[in-house]
């Protein structure tokens, strides 16, 4: 399936930066180490859904990139500010530091395991005026960042609206949940307003595209389904698994291309702030349209006034239905803002990387980013838990998020 609107962007100088230990050997990248330690506590330890991570790693990363830019000097456009910097400054120091802070401010509840984190990054740091530059300088990205996002509706008290007439959302089987709804009201990093890219709904529940949508999920996303193939399955549940790929594919496009400090922080940057403003936007189409997942809509297809629908009471998914509507998905609107983003940064579509995913078994390989753009798009349909319409239209979000990230931040200062 082919994807457009891929955001084009201007190459960028790769392989030249990076950076050596005295004795020759590579260093860690710092920024990859720091978007580690932020895994562990946003998803093991805090069990956050990749919804509400999604604000947790752009301020994380976003402070990064604030640290690292002020100490190249400053750069590319700052996304907060570019605290001062005067003399020679540990990188190393001001990454550990932004990312700690902004960590400890987001779980509290971890500061013994983060602190022990953060003194071991700082013992391998010799110590002197560069190291202490460099705490302060993180330290300063870090309180900027906390300070802008205090009341920006983290944690609201906000619920979907249940339905009970044909189209409207209800909580899903097997376990019935709703949660998240306080995202779609979450002020944007960078779209002015989380209903800047409102599409025009899901297709009418008579229409010849909801019939489609529909009977294509029923037949290829269903638990026992006949024609999905294995394939098709892997790849169903090598999506659902964000706890792999997601991550993964940005640090190894990180080492196999050699990126800097700096470089890496952009990249970061620019990829979680876009994915955080997608997932906003998404989950605000969710709140206007609060349409059925596709579970209910096959179960109660005898209601929707559509001939060409065949009600199944007993259907079932592939995958477990995420507790909140369907149109628009949220996958697909952060996965179309991430692919973007990464081709908008390196100025190219066609670069390879794969990841392994634990509860798939199996490592996936893509040639580009709008080849792993195309596959979410059907794994949300062979999951059943999105409609197509819901995928597509979610992508298209997401490419218009990162494309209005790289017309307005993260731009070389001219």
């Amino acid at each position: 399936m082919a994807v457009a609107g891929i955001v084009a962007g201007s190459p960028i100088c790769l392989g030249s930066s990076v950076a050596y230990a005295s004795d020759g050997a590579p260093r860690a990248n710092a920024v990859v180490v720091w978007d580690r330690n932020a895994q562990t506590a946003m998803w093991d330890v805090a069990q956050q859904q990749p919804p509400e991570q999604s604000r947790s790693a752009a301020m994380v990363h976003g402070a990064i990139y604030d640290a690292v830019n002020a100490i190249a000097g400053t750069p590319y456009q700052p996304y907060l500010t570019a605290p001062r910097v005067k003399g020679a400054t540990s990188t190393d120091a001001a990454v550990a530091s932004a990312a700690y802070r902004v960590l400890i401010a987001l779980f509290p509840e971890q500061q013994e395991r983060l602190t022990t984190q953060y003194d071991e990054a700082l013992a391998r740091i010799p110590a002197g005026a560069p190291k202490q530059r460099g705490i302060t300088v993180g330290s300063g990205a870090a309180s900027a960042m906390i300070a802008a996002r205090k009341n920006d509706g983290a944690d609201g008290d906000q619920t979907w609206i249940v339905g009970t007439e044909p189209g409207q959302w209800r909580p899903t089987p097997p376990t019935f949940a709703s949660s998240g709804a306080w995202i779609a009201h979450l002020r944007p990093f960078l779209i002015p307003s989380g209903s800047m890219f409102r599409t025009s709904g899901p297709p009418a529940l008579t229409s010849k595209r909801y019939a489609e949508d529909i009977n294509e999920v029923q037949a290829i996303g269903s638990k026992s389904s006949t024609v999905r193939t294995e394939d098709q399955t892997q790849s169903a549940i090598w999506w659902q698994d964000r706890n792999g790929g997601d991550w993964e594919i940005k640090r190894q496009l990180a080492t196999t291309q050699r990126l800097s400090m700096l470089q890496t922080a952009r990249m970061y940057a620019m990829v979680n702030l876009s994915k955080a403003d997608a997932t906003i936007a998404c989950n605000s189409e969710k709140a206007a349209w609060h349409f059925w997942r596709p579970v209910t809509a096959i179960r109660e297809a005898g209601t929707d006034g559509n001939p060409d629908t065949t009600p199944d009471p007993n259907w079932e998914p592939l995958l477990v239905t995420p507790p909140h509507p369907d149109f628009t998905s949220g996958h697909t609107c952060s996965t179309g803002a991430s692919m973007s983003s990464l081709t908008h940064f390196f100025g190219r579509d066609d670069l390879s990387f794969s990841a392994f995913s634990p509860d798939a078994g199996a490592t996936r390989y893509f040639h580009s980013f709008s080849q792993a753009l195309a596959e979410v798009i059907e794994a949300r349909v062979w999951g059943g838990i999105h409609t197509r319409s819901a995928d597509v239209q979610g992508a298209q979000i997401g490419r218009q998020v990162s494309t209005y990230m790289g017309a307005h931040y993260f731009k070389p200062v001219t």
